[in-house]
């Protein structure tokens, strides 16, 4: 069972204010055209997932809105290019799926990390698994840069050093004649008012939407799934989408202990 949830962003706490079953474009319009016109004309800024439909829906009913893209889905564009990449030469160059001793296959958790992250121990063994594995057109190298440069784009100051960068990322992707990563780049490309739209908004960022989305699953999970949409949309809403004002009680005072002289 699919479901779209929407949350507020503009509080110091995401709330969430609906679920609705499916998870297209269409239910999505149908539940922002169902508000009153008044509180469609307050949206300024959304932030979305790079699903078209989404960004169809939004742009219709809420043309005054700014469309960001959302950071952490760019960045997991990115590193699941890596993966895709590592897999194919792993398959070109032994005839296999990834095994547990093959070079590639040790460091596919090292390709997912940051650079800033990574120790000079994790580095030795990157560089190791890539030398030994990635020998035939560095393929996996010039990917994994990509992936890195498209998280470093969110860290540049303004619309117009992040415009530049990002114009060097696309003749990088363009230059390095890997398939996976040219067509990352037409994904980017089509997307890339949305993206830019981040340095425009302040940063908006749709990790508090992810943050609801755990507490979601940490509901679907301790009542061992619904199976009933209404039951399951009430007790989101009530754990996710609503402010309890549980009144303090007086805390009970205990006897004093007697001093002992």
């Amino acid at each position: 069972m699919f479901v779209t949830g929407i949350v507020d962003l503009s509080g110091a706490h995401p709330w969430l204010l609906d679920v609705v079953l499916g998870r297209s474009g269409k239910c999505l319009s149908d539940w922002v055209s169902a508000r009153p016109a008044q509180w469609r004309d307050n949206i300024a800024v959304a932030a979305l997932d790079p699903f078209r439909g989404y960004a169809t829906a939004l742009r219709t009913h809420l043309p005054a809105a700014v469309r960001v893209l959302d950071a952490f889905h760019v960045t997991r564009l990115g590193f699941a290019a890596v993966d895709e990449v590592r897999r194919r030469v792993q398959q070109e160059t032994t005839g296999h799926r990834g095994r547990r001793d093959d070079s590639l296959f040790r460091i596919r958790r090292l390709l997912r990390r940051g650079h800033e992250h990574h120790t000079e121990r994790s580095w030795a063994r990157l560089m190791a698994g890539l030398a030994l594995g990635d020998n035939t057109g560095e393929h996996i190298g010039k990917t994994w840069i990509a992936a890195q440069d498209l998280r470093g784009i969110y860290r540049c100051t303004d619309r117009r050093h992040a415009e530049q960068q990002l114009l060097d990322w696309f003749i990088h992707c363009a230059d390095a004649d890997v398939p996976e990563l040219v067509r990352l780049g037409r994904t980017i490309d089509a997307w890339r008012g949305e993206l830019l739209a981040y340095f425009d908004t302040g940063g908006v960022s749709n990790g508090p939407t992810e943050a609801v989305n755990l507490l979601i699953k940490k509901i679907k999970r301790v009542g061992h799934g619904f199976r009933n949409f209404d039951n399951y949309r009430l007790r989101l809403l009530l754990h996710c989408g609503t402010d309890w004002q549980t009144p303090q009680p007086t805390r009970i005072r205990g006897r004093l202990p007697r001093l002992v002289a």
